[in-house]
């Protein structure tokens, strides 16, 4: 009975080191929980590549002037990024001191650093107009510093992620919002799903269907140990995190 206890045992751990071996790191924001850093910096960039993570997630808002900018929040330091100008916006500095930065410097920043992966989340915009004039100039931009073959594409909004998917059929294109099945994923011609916690916590069975039609599994952001593991266990394929180093460790 205790041989069959210990190789269940040892059986087990085999395949949990597998799932574990398997999941990569995305940092949320860049690794921006860190001294000198700041969300969606290029420190945040940098120092994602300085740990070793998979990829670095950031996000992009098209100006009223039609420019490309990095931030999360919608309104920052009382200034939205959407009704904005890009003079306007530019004399935003983030919490490391910073300037705000556009697209084109953000891209460019990762040119010396060429084994981080990119995830760029394309922010929902006003109308779909606006997001298909965004989502061309951003492939333009991708173009423009040879990044395509190392980058992710993410958005909330199925028009933007349908907008990607005609311009670079090629490229993993990722829907945000929870609300989709994966077999409807698979119809759009997406690569996946990338779910909030709250949703494959709902949606456990997600995983598993994802992965039998083909698709690629992300889950964000999930910065606590336990929801890590849980994540790990379910057999995800990417965990986007504010705290990489942790999962880091975790996982070794």
């Amino acid at each position: 009975m205790t041989k069959k206890i210990t190789f269940f045992a040892l059986l087990w751990l085999a395949v949990f080191s597998v799932s574990q071996a398997q999941v990569k790191v995305v940092a949320h924001r860049g690794y921006w929980k860190v001294a000198g850093s700041a969300q969606n910096s290029l420190a945040a960039f940098a120092k994602a590549d300085s740990i070793g993570a998979f990829g670095s997630e950031f996000d992009v808002w098209m100006t009223a002037d039609g420019k490309l900018v990095v931030n999360h929040d919608g309104t920052f330091k009382g200034v939205s990024m959407e009704k904005g100008t890009l003079s306007e916006i530019r004399k935003i500095r983030l919490d490391n001191g910073e300037q705000l930065p556009t697209l084109d410097e953000y891209l460019k920043s990762m040119l010396n650093k060429p084994n981080t992966r990119v995830v760029l989340e394309m922010k929902s915009l006003s109308n779909l107009s606006r997001e298909d004039e965004a989502a061309q100039k951003i492939v333009k931009a991708l173009k423009k510093y040879k990044l395509l073959n190392r980058t992710d594409i993410i958005a909330f909004s199925i028009n933007a992620c349908l907008a990607f998917k005609k311009l670079l059929p090629d490229t993993k294109i990722y829907y945000l919002d929870g609300d989709l099945s994966p077999r409807k994923i698979k119809n759009l011609g997406l690569a996946g799903i990338d779910y909030s916690m709250n949703a494959l916590r709902q949606h456990p069975e997600w995983v598993e269907e994802s992965h039998k039609l083909g698709l690629e599994v992300n889950v964000w952001t999930v910065n606590k140990e336990e929801d890590m593991k849980y994540f790990i266990e379910l057999g995800v394929d990417i965990i986007t995190t504010d705290q990489p180093e942790e999962l880091q460790k975790l996982l070794r």
